[in-house]
């Protein structure tokens, strides 16, 4: 089955941390570039940063210097690490997977729900 499986969302104040977590199927992994998007309601989903096969980063401005993309290669997942979370990072996470190359993503997670509240 191919499939992108979130995990790691919830509940944290202002300030805060969270690691975000996706597993996904080892044949959208090797050689495809990983993300992490995100949605709020009523806005559109977002690109919040992305790592490809090389470890090369991208990320949003928003959360430049906050966030932190990784990949585990040998166990098929990517990260993401959260720190001085802000009201306005509350949204749905979700992981992708797009082969190098292409524009959009090809595969998405189910979403992981992340809520920055006191």
């Amino acid at each position: 089955q191919v499939q992108l499986v979130e995990s790691g969302g919830g509940l944290v104040q202002p300030g805060g941390s969270l690691t975000l977590s996706c597993a996904a199927s080892r044949s959208i992994f090797s050689d495809y570039t990983m993300g992490w998007y995100r949605q709020a309601p009523g806005k559109q989903r977002d690109l919040v940063a992305s790592i490809n096969r090389y470890d090369t980063t991208i990320y949003a401005q928003s959360v430049k210097g906050r966030f932190t993309i990784s990949r585990d290669n040998a166990k098929n997942m990517v990260f993401l690490q959260m720190s001085s979370l802000k009201p306005e990072d509350t949204a749905v996470y979700y992981c992708s997977s797009r082969a190098p190359y292409n524009i959009e993503p090809d595969y998405w997670g189910q979403g992981t729900q992340v809520t920055v509240s006191a």
